[in-house]
C-alpha cells in the first residue's frame, strides 16, 4: 500500500477541518485508510419497490416511492415530534421523527417526490415509519446501496450514511496500489478476490453475494492477525518465561487429598488437576483457565493447586472480586486446612491497620502460607517471601492491569490459575483467552441435584408466599433477591427496601426472621446479617446481587429473583447456583411483570428449560453480543472493525486453524508470503501493552 493511506482525512474532497475532526471523535477514521476500511453494515436494494396498500405483507424494511401531503410539529421541548403524511397512489402512512425534528422539518417540502426506506409499526390499526430515511429520486441507484453506521452529530453536518457512501466512492477512484496481505494459499483455498477489488465488492457490490464474498476476506484476514497474535503471546509466555518447577507432590497435598477430602473428586475435577500439574512441572509459566459452571468444584482443585505450591517451598495467593467471597473463601479454606498447621490469613479493604501490618510480616517472614482477599492484595506494600501460585477468581471482574500487578510479586513470575463460573462459548474462549491454556471442569460432583426454575407473573405472589411457608416448614431457607436497593424514577421495579418491608410483613415475627444484605451496607454489617442467614437464625434473606458469586449456604433450597426481566441471563444463572448446594430439592422462581419483551421471554424461557450454562452462554452471546459477556473495557479484543464474534463462530475456527498451521510451518514467519503477516505483528507486539502473560 502506498502513503496515500496515510494522508489526512481533510484533504479528501467534501471534507475539510470540521467535518475531519467529527470524523475522528465519532467514528475514529482520521486518515484516507481509515475511511476504505470503514464499512458498511448492510445493504439496500433501491431497485425494489414496495406500495403503501401491500404494507400487510411486507417484511422487514420497505421502500415506497411518494410524496408528503401534510407536515404537523407535536409537543413542546423535549417532548417535541414531528408528524408528516405520505402518500403514494395505493394510500397514505404516517411519518413520525422523535429526534433532530427542527432539522428534518427544514429538509422537508410538501408534494415533493421522495422515496422513503424504513421499518413499519402498526399503531390503533394504522401503519406508521418512525424516522424514516428520505431519498430524492435522483439519488436513487438502480442496484445495491451500501448502508454506513452515522451518528447524530455526524448527520447533522451531512455526513449521515449517503454522505459518508459519497465521501468512501471518491476515495474509491483514487490511485490506490496494494499488496497481497493473506497468504496465497488462503487467498486460493477460498477463492478471495486481492484486496484492492473486494474493497470495490464491499462498498460498491454488484450482488449480496458479490459483497458477502468481499466480508468474508475481511473477516478472516482480521480474525487470523488476531489469532497470530494471541498464539504468540502464548508462544513467547511458556518459551521465554520461565516458571517455578513445582516437582514434589508432597505432605500437605498427600495428607489433605487422602484423609480431610470430604468427596471424591470427579473425573473431570482430576482431569484439571493432572493438567495444572503438567504446566506447573514443566519449567515454563502456567497461564491457565479453568472453566466450570457453579457448583463443579474449581475452589476445591485451585486449592490442591496452592497445596502443591506450597509442598515445593512456595507461597499462595487467591484474589476475589468481593469482599463477600474473599471471606468465604478464608472461612472455608481455613476450616479445611485447620488440622494441617498452615498460616492462611485474609486481606481486604476492610482490614484493621495492626492486622494489616501483622500480615505484610508475616508474608515477608514466610510464617503466612497462604494469603486471600480482593483487590487490596494488589497494593505495592503486599510483597511476599516467595509467591509461587496466583489464584484469580471471576477473573473478569479484574482488569487487566490490576491483575498483572501479581506479576510482579516475584522475580520469577508465580504460575497463575484463573477460575471463572461464568461459562464462556467456545468462539469467545477461543478469542478472549486464546492466548491461555484452558480446562473445563463440565460435570457436577454426586449429590448435586438440578435446580427446577419457574417462571411466575407478578399476579401469582400469593401462590409463591405460600410455596415459601411450605419450604421454611421444612426446615429451609430462602433468598429473594431484587434489582435495585431504592426507588428509581425511571425504571418501574420491586426495590430492595419495599420488598423487604413486604416480606416482613407477610412473614412476620416470631413465627419468621428476615435477613437484609446490600452493597452500600457496611461491611461488618453485611457479616453480620450474612452469619445471620449461614447460622440458620433467620429463614429468609433479601438481597441485591452481592450474593450472586460465591455465597453458601447448603439449607437454602429456594431463589426467588424478583423483576427477573431486568437481569442479564448469565447474573440469573449466577443467582440460580446459590441453590442447591445440599442435598434437598431446591428452587429458582422468576418473578416478572405481565408484559415481556421477546428478549425477555426468551431469556425466562432459557432459564426454565435448561441449567446447562454452556448452553445458557450461548443464547446470552446471541442476545447481548461478546462486549457485554466480556466486559470490552478490559478484554482489548472488542476493536474489530467488520468481524463480529456473535455470528462469525465458523471463521473464528477457521483462522484459528491457518494460524496454528502457519506458526507450525513457519514459526518465525520468514517466508515472503508471511511478510504482512510478521510487519503486523511486530507492530502489535510492540505497542500493545504485554498483558498478555497474565489473560
Amino acid at each position: 500500500m502506498n502513503d496515500l493511506f496515510k494522508t489526512p482525512i481533510e484533504y479528501l474532497k467534501g471534507v475539510g477541518p470540521k467535518k475531519a475532526e467529527l470524523l475522528r471523535k465519532e467514528i475514529g477514521v482520521g486518515t484516507f485508510k481509515d475511511l476504505l476500511y470503514y464499512f458498511p453494515f448492510r445493504y439496500v436494494d433501491r431497485s425494489s419497490f414496495q406500495t403503501i396498500d401491500a404494507l400487510l405483507t411486507a417484511d422487514g424494511p420497505v421502500q415506497i416511492r411518494g410524496r408528503i401531503v401534510g407536515i404537523q410539529e407535536v409537543g413542546h421541548g423535549r417532548n417535541k415530534r414531528l408528524n408528516a403524511t405520505f402518500q403514494d397512489h395505493t394510500g397514505s402512512i404516517n411519518l413520525v421523527w422523535f429526534k433532530g425534528v427542527s432539522w428534518v422539518r427544514s429538509s422537508l417540502k410538501v408534494n415533493e417526490e421522495i422515496v422513503i426506506y424504513g421499518r413499519l409499526k402498526a399503531y390503533g390499526g394504522k401503519w406508521s415509519m418512525p424516522h424514516p430515511e428520505i431519498i430524492r429520486p435522483e439519488e436513487i441507484n438502480s442496484g445495491l446501496q451500501a448502508i454506513y453506521s452515522s451518528t447524530e452529530k455526524l448527520s447533522a453536518n451531512g455526513l449521515h450514511s449517503k454522505g459518508i457512501e459519497k465521501l468512501v466512492g471518491e476515495l474509491l477512484q483514487s490511485n490506490f496500489t496494494f499488496t497481497e496481505n493473506l497468504p496465497p494459499e488462503i487467498v486460493s483455498e477460498y477463492r478471495l478476490p486481492d484486496e484492492k477489488k473486494a474493497l470495490l465488492q464491499i462498498h460498491q457490490p454488484n450482488s449480496i453475494e458479490e459483497a458477502k464474498h468481499a466480508r468474508f476476506r475481511f473477516k478472516l484476514q482480521e480474525l487470523l492477525l488476531l489469532q497470530m497474535e494471541l498464539l504468540l503471546r502464548k508462544i513467547i509466555s511458556s518459551q521465554k518465561l520461565g516458571g517455578h518447577r513445582f516437582e514434589v507432590v508432597g505432605d500437605h497435598f498427600n495428607t489433605f487429598y487422602k484423609t480431610h477430602l470430604k468427596y471424591d473428586l470427579t473425573n473431570a475435577q482430576k482431569r484439571v488437576l493432572k493438567e495444572i500439574r503438567a504446566d506447573v512441572n514443566s519449567g515454563h509459566h502456567m497461564n491457565r483457565l479453568v472453566q466450570g459452571d457453579v457448583g463443579s468444584g474449581k475452589t476445591l482443585v485451585a486449592l490442591l493447586a496452592m497445596l502443591i505450591a506450597l509442598d515445593n517451598g512456595f507461597q499462595a495467593a487467591l484474589i476475589a472480586p468481593t469482599e463477600i467471597l474473599a471471606q468465604q473463601h478464608y472461612e472455608s479454606i481455613s476450616n479445611e486446612l485447620k488440622e494441617l498447621h498452615i498460616g492462611v490469613a485474609l486481606l481486604t479493604g476492610s482490614t484493621k491497620k495492626k492486622e494489616r501490618e501483622e500480615i505484610h510480616q508475616g508474608l515477608l517472614d514466610g510464617s503466612i502460607d497462604m494469603l486471600i482477599g480482593t483487590h487490596a492484595l494488589l497494593e505495592k506494600t503486599v510483597q511476599f517471601k516467595d509467591l509461587g501460585l496466583v489464584v484469580i477468581d471471576e477473573q473478569h471482574r479484574f482488569g487487566v492491569a490490576q491483575r498483572a500487578r501479581m506479576w510482579k510479586k516475584n522475580q520469577v513470575p508465580p504460575h497463575v490459575l484463573i477460575m471463572t463460573a461464568t461459562p464462556i462459548p467456545r468462539t469467545l474462549a477461543m478469542t478472549f483467552y486464546g492466548d491461555l491454556d484452558v480446562s473445563v471442569i463440565d460435570e457436577l460432583p454426586p449429590g448435586r441435584k438440578p435446580v427446577t426454575t419457574i417462571h411466575s407473573f407478578d399476579s401469582g405472589r400469593l401462590k409463591v408466599f405460600g410455596f415459601i411457608r411450605d419450604e421454611i416448614a421444612k426446615g429451609r431457607q430462602v433468598y429473594i433477591v431484587y434489582p435495585l436497593i431504592s426507588e428509581s424514577e425511571t425504571l418501574d421495579l420491586n426495590n430492595l427496601m419495599d420488598g423487604y418491608e413486604a416480606i416482613s410483613r407477610a412473614f412476620p415475627l416470631p413465627d419468621y426472621s428476615v435477613s437484609m444484605v446490600h452493597g452500600k451496607m457496611k461491611p461488618e454489617e453485611k457479616e453480620f446479617e450474612m452469619n445471620r442467614f449461614v447460622k440458620g437464625e433467620t429463614q429468609i434473606m433479601v438481597a441485591t446481587t452481592v450474593i450472586e458469586v460465591g455465597v453458601n449456604v447448603p439449607n437454602a433450597s429456594v431463589m426467588i429473583i424478583e423483576s427477573a426481566e431486568r437481569f442479564g441471563l448469565s447474573q440469573l444463572h449466577q443467582l440460580r447456583g446459590r441453590v442447591g448446594r445440599g442435598a434437598e430439592k431446591s428452587y429458582c422462581i422468576l418473578m416478572t411483570g405481565d408484559k415481556l419483551s421477546k428478549e425477555s421471554e426468551k431469556r425466562i424461557q432459557t432459564m426454565v428449560h435448561t441449567n446447562d450454562g454452556f448452553k445458557i452462554a450461548e443464547v446470552d452471546l446471541k442476545l447481548r453480543g461478546p462486549g457485554d459477556i466480556m466486559g470490552t473495557q478490559q478484554s482489548g479484543l472488542m476493536n474489530l472493525r467488520i468481524a463480529d464474534l456473535t455470528k462469525d463462530g465458523p471463521i473464528v475456527s477457521m483462522a484459528r486453524e491457518h494460524a496454528i498451521r502457519i506458526l507450525q510451518e513457519d514459526p518465525n514467519l520468514n517466508s515472503v508470503d508471511h511478510t504482512w503477516l510478521r510487519r503486523k505483528l511486530v507492530h502489535i507486539l510492540k505497542t500493545k501493552p504485554d498483558w498478555g502473560k497474565i489473560a
